[in-house]
């Protein structure tokens, strides 16, 4: 008797051309943060979500030349035969475990650098590259230039081809690629063939379409990603206007349309900013347009909402990109009917920063992310243990379910003390501020899956000193026991305690996350630079008071650039009548008046009234009861905050990696596998 599940539309096969998806489940291009010179990590991050069941898998923006040298950014690169036997072990990798393997070929146009090839940067003008800090100028192309690029797009799809891909793409999204910025009427100034109106505009991506059809079409898909609108931006596309105009003209060229919206900040926006499905109402007329399949994103974690999204027609397939980072065995989950094991998404944007500045993936909620080859670490998988201990983990935070969880699944006995009334630490305290609410997710998986396991004894309001500890004859403790900020000014741009007066009225976030109701002039020093301080600001804010805030840095929130929301937050913070200022170091604070110095010239140039000086810099670890514990004996560690403050990433993986220590993994220290340079001689 065939048993039927509410989600089996998901797992039907979808015809992408030449080829067939067994499923629905699209893990979409993402960068991984290794790059062409890094990629063991990266074919072994893909080829795990092939084993957790996308039917789907795409290796990222990969740059068809050195003249699309994104320098900085780590990039793939499919230049020339060099890079083909790293293609091949990454189409080997993927269609293991039964998924099709895609690639994005690419050409950045505008938004290349070549500082590392040397060659002049490209694109439809005579413009400066799209990143306003860098001094380099970008050349308007010739028709020669626009025939050399174009085989040279052809001979990098015959080489994907040649690899095994069974789909290649042709990019015209994000900003990123030569092709959007020929249709741009902001940078193409063009008064020829490719310029002007917008069928001149689109001819390029057209003639591109056609080229790599006639190359590869009769044995790979072609897909087509591209952005229908670009919110925000001066002359942009829009949904109802030419970005809808582009898609009608071009409807049935690809095998497979791909589409989002554009910049990158706003198709990976944040959950702190947007909600899941965020992109369906400039994209959910694609179906009606075309009849090649559709794949869209927008942070789907609910496999009811995509079962909606294929029974109403808006979707083809399911993309995901930060989804399949953060639960990389997500469709798997839901085909076996364990939908409450789906490790969700929390929106933090911690993939993007870590790829932003150049490092390979790191992931809230998935500490394995990126560790696959480096450490053999596995999502879902860990190694039992022959000999069974009594673990005592001390401290219900993220760091502790984290380490609890990994200890459980390996098979020991582990008992979890929480001096709290309910566990989850900061994940939680955090998660009640404006626009944290997913910051949850952290906790709730976690305490589930403890929830679910015999060999997990969890005890709240349980405050533990080192003779309770000692008196529990654990066989081993984990001490994490989180940290506190601290009230003395010190930060990132203060190495020694500031000058403020005894009567004035300090406050530090844990005082906000633990309940404290303050009201009137509140000054917010945000010397932590994170996204910490802008949070707290619109809280207090919407909560009545009148609030500033100051940083001693060039912005508010800095740190932030790279999570793709600091203008957001600048925006946020106008919207709430909070005022902002920069290049400011607290120099004084008293009788009510906070003064400040130029970060640069050290002369006052600014004073504040206040109530309340709220103080983000750093952070102090809770290690009191560790440092007891450790004079008495050697089985004990510290984990997480309590071991060094940090973000909750960091925490996450800390307690992950500290139970695999105990378990024995030797590639949970200092000591991993390392993607290393050959020298030819």
């Amino acid at each position: 008797m065939t048993t039927h599940s509410p989600y089996d539309i998901l797992f039907e096969p979808v015809q992408i051309g030449p080829v067939e998806a067994p499923n629905r489940f699209y893990a979409v291009p993402h960068a991984t943060g290794h790059g062409h010179l890094q990629p063991n990590g990266a074919i072994a991050l893909r080829g795990m979500k092939a084993e957790g069941g996308w039917g789907v898998v795409a290796a990222q923006m990969t740059e068809i030349g050195p003249d699309s040298d994104m320098a900085n950014h780590p990039m793939d690169r499919i230049w020339d035969k060099g890079d083909q036997p790293i293609h091949k072990r990454q189409v080997e990798a993927i269609k293991k475990h039964g998924a099709l393997a895609a690639i994005e070929i690419a050409h950045g146009g505008l938004r290349a650098r070549n500082l590392t090839t040397g060659l002049p940067v490209q694109g439809p003008s005579n413009l400066p590259i799209i990143r306003p800090e860098m001094p380099v100028q970008g050349r308007a192309m010739n028709l020669k230039d626009i025939r050399a690029f174009r085989n040279q797009h052809k001979r990098a799809a015959i080489s994907a081809r040649d690899a095994g891909f069974d789909i290649v793409y042709v990019y015209a999204a994000h900003d990123l690629s030569i092709l959007s910025h020929f249709i741009s009427r902001s940078v193409n100034h063009r008064t020829d063939e490719y310029g002007g109106c917008l069928e001149n505009r689109v001819r390029l991506l057209r003639e591109v379409l056609i080229d790599t059809k006639e190359a590869i079409g009769d044995q790979c898909a072609v897909a087509l990603r591209f952005s229908v609108a670009e919110p925000g931006k001066n002359l942009g596309l829009t949904h109802d206007g030419e970005g809808r105009d582009i898609i009608e003209m071009l409807a049935d060229l690809p095998d497979l349309w791909d589409v989002n919206i554009s910049s990158w900040p706003n198709d990976s926006a944040t959950s702190r900013f947007s909600e899941e499905g965020f992109q369906l109402g400039y994209v959910d007329f694609v179906k009606s347009v075309t009849d090649k399949p559709v794949v869209g994103v927008g942070r789907f974690t609910s496999p009811d909402k995509m079962v909606s999204l294929i029974k109403r027609g808006v979707l083809d397939l399911i993309g995901g990109a930060r989804p399949s980072i953060a639960d990389p065995f997500l469709p798997n989950k839901i085909r076996e009917g364990r939908v409450e094991d789906i490790r969700e998404c929390i929106g933090c944007n911690m993939c993007v920063c870590s790829d932003a500045y150049g490092v390979p993936l790191r992931c809230t909620q998935n500490p394995t992310i990126a560790e696959e080859w480096r450490r053999g670490w596995h999502p879902e998988n860990v190694v039992k243990t022959n000999s069974p201990s009594n673990i005592l983990v001390v401290g219900a935070g993220p760091a502790g379910l984290e380490c609890a969880l990994t200890l459980a699944r390996a098979g020991h006995e582990v008992t979890i003390s929480e001096r709290r009334k309910e566990a989850g630490g900061r994940a939680i305290l955090e998660s009640r501020l404006t626009g944290l609410s997913a910051w949850s997710r952290v906790a709730d998986y976690r305490l589930y899956q403890l929830g679910q396991m015999a060999n997990v004894s969890m005890y709240l309001e349980s405050e533990l000193d080192a003779a309770s500890v000692t008196d529990f004859n654990a066989d081993h403790v984990f001490v994490s026991t989180g940290s506190h900020w601290r009230r003395d000014g010190i930060g990132k741009s203060h190495m020694q305690p500031m000058d403020i007066d005894t009567d004035v009225s300090i406050l530090t976030p844990d005082d906000i996350l633990g309940g404290k109701l303050i009201s009137g002039k509140v000054i917010v020093y945000d010397d932590e630079h994170n996204y910490m301080g802008g949070v707290l600001a619109t809280h207090l804010a919407s909560n009545g008071c009148n609030v500033s805030i100051v940083s001693p840095l060039q912005m508010i929130s800095a740190w932030t650039e790279f999570t793709l929301e600091q203008p957001r937050i600048v925006r946020q913070l106008h919207n709430s009548g909070v005022d902002w200022h920069v290049n400011n170091i607290l120099s004084r604070a008293s009788n009510g008046v906070a003064e400040f110095s130029c970060a640069y010239t050290d002369s006052k140039i600014l004073e504040l009234p206040f109530e309340h000086l709220l103080l983000l810099g750093g952070r102090l670890p809770n290690d009191n009861l560790y440092k007891e514990l450790a004079q008495q004996s050697d089985n004990v560690n510290v984990i997480g905050d309590s071991l060094v403050p940090g973000i909750i990433q960091a925490a996450v993986h800390s307690g992950h990696r500290h139970a695999k220590l105990f378990c024995g993994d030797p590639l949970a220290g200092e000591t991993f596998n390392r993607d290393q340079a050959r020298l030819f001689v």
